[in-house]
């Protein structure tokens, strides 16, 4: 069952994705986050792998991507990536980056984890394997962003620095931000040591919250909690925050999971764009 609030679509190509119900129900957007089903992608990338550094086929990976981009209805040379880099750079972006990353790896913005649009039809692509993702949308200045939260990206605030590119960049108002929690791995299967934890608490102390003991000096750690936390701390209001509660690592029959799969497995894609 998904969590209320979340819709599970299946194309007719068969490419399976998630999507957050208030953000479809504006009608400014496309959105979604997907599946390990509907590719051609084989062995651990099976099916739908959309990341060309994991291994697998460039040619499937081109594939892969093409078909989620008719089943959600966007031209894959309006598509705009990052260079994950676990990082908290966040790039305005625009028709001048249209296809960067879309599909190869070389031409993808460099180091970096957020991206930003007012434009239509601009679809802002991330990638995911167990770390967290983050849509936001306001629908009053019709403005939509992305990032991509690991722990590292956690540690250095990459959802409130997002929230803060949006508002200083393009005239949002905290308060009219809609955010999404993607699927990511939760705190049954995500443990971390004292480094983990301690950089994760320097900048943002409250955190410390999302941490529980297992063994001696390791934690159960929350990553999809403490973003929520920081999104809540930057000003977005409770009622416009939507978070799937989906651990990536127990649905590996959904979701590929590099810590569920020992670290050869494919990549999910986040992604949004303005109608």
């Amino acid at each position: 069952m998904l969590p209320l609030g979340w819709r599970k679509i299946k194309a007719p190509n068969g490419v399976v994705y998630l999507a957050i119900e208030e953000f479809l129900a504006t009608g400014l957007v496309r959105q979604g986050f997907t599946s390990r089903h509907g590719g051609v992608s084989e062995g651990p990338y099976s099916s739908l792998n959309l990341a060309f550094h994991v291994g697998d086929d460039p040619e499937r990976v081109r594939e892969n991507r093409r078909r989620l981009a008719a089943a959600a209805d966007f031209s894959p040379e309006k598509v705009v990536t990052g260079e994950q880099v676990h990082g908290q750079h966040v790039a305005v972006v625009g028709q001048e980056e249209a296809g960067r990353g879309a599909l190869d790896r070389e031409s993808a913005l460099p180091a970096t984890d957020g991206l930003v649009t007012a434009e239509k039809g601009i679809v802002l692509t991330t990638f995911y394997a167990d770390c967290v993702p983050l849509f936001f949308l306001d629908p009053v200045r019709r403005v939509v962003a992305v990032s991509h939260a690991g722990w590292r990206g956690i540690a250095h605030g990459i959802g409130p620095r997002t929230v803060e590119v949006m508002v200083e960049e393009a005239g949002c108002r905290v308060e009219d931000i809609m955010a999404g929690i993607g699927p990511a791995i939760d705190s049954c299967c995500y443990e971390v040591d004292e480094k983990v934890k301690d950089e994760v608490t320097r900048n943002f102390p409250s955190l410390g919250e999302v941490f529980r003991p297992s063994r001696p000096g390791h934690f159960w750690f929350d990553p999809a909690g403490a973003a929520c936390r920081q999104l809540l701390a930057s000003g977005i209001k409770e009622e416009n925050v939507f978070r799937a509660g989906m651990c990536t690592s127990c649905r590996r029959d959904l979701f590929f999971s590099h810590r569920g799969e020992g670290g050869k497995t494919g990549r999910m894609a986040a992604f949004i764009g303005l109608l």
